[in-house]
């Protein structure tokens, strides 16, 4: 079968990768420097402006993501789920839309 791997899906995986390298590299300082992740997230009226900003754009990815991997018949998406609690969203969601990518163009969805 001939690789689906397209130029948008690449883009995809080279931002995950950058997603992945960044939760990688800034999690471990922040525990080395003893960060408080809650405390830094909630700590100020600005901070809880940012954090729910981004847990309802967390949201809205998370359902995305489930409705468009049942309606292109992709597997597993709990995994991606997982995994976002384990490295950072800004690694699975680039992730997941690199192969979604893939699964359209051998489906030959546009």
């Amino acid at each position: 079968m001939k690789s689906k791997l397209t130029p948008l899906a690449i883009t995809y995986f080279i931002i995950s990768a950058i997603g992945l390298i960044t939760a990688w590299t800034l999690n471990p300082l922040g525990v080395a420097n003893g960060e408080d992740y809650l405390d830094q997230w909630f700590g100020s009226y600005l901070d809880w402006v940012l954090s729910v900003d981004l847990l309802v754009v967390a949201l809205a990815i998370v359902v995305f993501m489930v409705v468009e991997a049942r309606k292109l018949g992709m597997k597993r998406v709990w995994i991606y789920f997982l995994l976002s609690g384990i490295t950072a969203i800004a690694f699975t969601f680039p992730l997941f839309m690199g192969l979604r990518e893939m699964k359209k163009k051998s489906l030959q969805i546009q």
